[in-house]
């Protein structure tokens, strides 16, 4: 269960929440327009980005980038400098712009139930097993960076 219990599952399930809400039941609700369209390739644009720079930071660390494993080094540096959860917060942006390039209106109300479900499901049970390994070196990064930015 672990193995398909990951963030990009449930983002997938999201994307295809909101698929369907589009595809189904739009109510004629449209946001579509230039400004969306470019702000829906920013936010996948952006997201996309980050998920890349925090990756190339835990393999320049050589720890996991899993989220139910317990990692080998306490990753500070590049984006984990200004977010502590830098992929979620990417996952939220990709989500946020895929709801709006579907022009899926409805489904916004899927990105702040995404952020609850990563905080409760990965970032919380993440921050426990870092505050357990890394004791004092986490105490510090927990309060000079933040959780999401």
């Amino acid at each position: 269960m672990h193995r398909i219990d990951i963030p990009p599952v449930w983002l997938l399930g999201f994307v295809l929440l909101a698929w369907l809400q589009a595809r189904f039941l739009s109510f004629g609700l449209s946001l579509e327009g230039g400004a969306t369209d470019l702000l829906s390739g920013v936010l996948i644009g952006g997201g996309i980005l980050i998920v890349v720079m925090a990756v190339v930071e835990f393999r320049r660390h050589q720890t996991t980038v899993i989220p139910h494993e317990t990692p080998t080094a306490l990753v500070q540096s590049g984006i984990y400098k200004y977010s502590r959860n830098p992929i979620y917060l990417a996952d939220i942006l990709i989500l946020a712009g895929l709801v709006l390039r579907l022009d899926a209106v409805l489904s916004l109300i899927l990105v702040p139930i995404l952020v609850w479900l990563l905080e409760r499901r990965f970032i919380l049970p993440e921050e426990d097993r870092l505050r357990r390994t890394f004791r004092v070196g986490f105490a510090r990064y927990e309060r000079k960076t933040r959780r999401w930015i």
